[in-house]
């Protein structure tokens, strides 16, 4: 009885850390895929999405396959949303893509400058 029991701890830390690490994905909206690219204007247009750690660590870049799209806010969050992001960055957002982002739990902020000090805002402000 006292090994199930050990077992189902072990399962609920290693299951709260997974969802810690999930619950503080941040996406930054970048021109480039390194760290030090600089923020993009707008989130729906950007070349690319940097993924950030709760720790601010990059942990993945991919090229936004919705860059060149008429509407692509809409896609984009549903893309983000997928992948378990709470925070995007960007310059600036357009109505649709914060309404839609809103609804998945995903918070907007607005920030000039890299994509590193984008997270770094972002994890000190919460």
């Amino acid at each position: 009885m006292k090994a199930i029991s050990t077992v189902l701890v072990i399962l609920l830390l290693i299951s709260s850390l997974a969802f810690a690490e999930q619950k503080g994905k941040i996406c930054v909206a970048a021109q480039e895929k390194g760290s030090g690219a600089a923020v993009s204007k707008q989130a729906g247009l950007a070349p690319f999405f940097l993924f950030f750690d709760g720790k601010g660590k990059m942990t993945e870049a991919i090229e936004n396959p919705y860059k060149d799209k008429e509407g692509a806010g809409k896609s984009v969050a549903q893309l983000l949303g997928n992948r378990g992001v709470t925070v995007v960055v960007a310059e600036e957002f357009g109505g649709q893509i914060v309404e839609i982002m809103k609804g998945k739990g995903i918070k907007a902020v607005s920030f000039k400058g890299s994509a590193l000090e984008a997270a770094k805002k972002v994890l000190q402000s919460k």
